[in-house]
């Protein structure tokens, strides 16, 4: 049987870059969507990748979001199927990046604050 036969729908033919992210946001691997459906996609590295099993997949055009699991993996290629629940709503990394920054400095001025009122 082959890969196309087990899929429930099938895959249109796209050329996006994408961002495989993990490990809190703090890990981030680009890739390309060479197909994709409602339910899954292939993605293709540059380079080997060592992402875990599951992994957000962040579309660089549009910003779409969606959690993905391994299927099967190659040296340069990876199969995945998109998890119908989301965890947590959708926050680009750039607002993520954002939020980071905004909360060291917080601690950095709780710091300070807390230096300043000691008798």
């Amino acid at each position: 049987m082959s890969i196309s036969e087990r899929r429930a729908e099938k895959r249109q033919r796209t050329y996006l870059g994408a961002q495989v992210v993990f490990n809190r946001r703090q890990s981030i691997y680009d890739c390309l969507i060479k197909n994709m459906s409602e339910s899954g996609a292939r993605l293709v590295f540059a380079q080997p990748a060592m992402i875990p099993t599951a992994f957000e997949l962040v579309v660089n055009k549009g910003g779409e979001s969606r959690m993905a699991e391994i299927k099967w993996r190659t040296r340069l290629s990876t199969g995945v199927s998109f998890s119908t629940m989301s965890a947590s709503p959708f926050v680009s990394l750039q607002a993520t990046r954002r939020i980071r920054q905004l909360e060291g400095e917080r601690d950095v001025l709780k710091a300070r604050v807390a230096e300043l009122s000691e008798p």
